[in-house]
């Protein structure tokens, strides 16, 4: 199996360490890359800057609450370009407002999934996303 890499775009430490570690453990990751808010997420993802190299993910993890560009931006962005509408993007936040979870499926957000609080709940929470998204579902290649 080709290794998949993760695009996970949040600015909390503690999650980023969590879910790094919660991806990290598994055998068929082979790249988790982190930006840290939404113009970096972009920046990234459309190879621009810092990321003129940077490798397209297969699948993206993304915040709705971010500095400088917010998760709904990001989405819109992703979404509305031919290069990269492809890429599956799942909200994963602690936001659970209908309002945001409505917008990100409008702008055509793959999944959206409320971050639980307890930290076992969490690295479940991870587990399911892996189970269903690595082992499941087929995702596009990137050419």
């Amino acid at each position: 199996m080709k290794g998949i890499h993760i695009l996970l775009v949040e600015d909390n430490e503690g999650d980023i360490l969590l879910t790094t570690e919660a991806l990290e453990e598994r055998k068929i990751i082979n790249k988790i890359s982190v930006a840290k808010d939404g113009k970096e997420a972009l920046d990234f993802i459309f190879k621009e800057g810092a990321y003129k190299n940077a490798t397209t993910p297969d699948l993206i993890l993304l915040d709705v609450n971010l500095p400088k560009k917010s998760g709904h931006e990001v989405l819109q962005l992703i979404k509305n370009d031919d290069r990269t509408a492809h890429i599956p993007v799942i909200m994963l936040t602690t936001s659970s407002s209908e309002t945001d979870i409505n917008l990100s499926y409008k702008h055509h957000a793959n999944c959206y999934i409320t971050k639980p609080v307890e930290v076992n709940d969490f690295l479940e929470a991870i587990s399911g996303i892996e189970d269903f998204w690595l082992n499941i579902v087929k995702l596009p290649t990137n050419e």
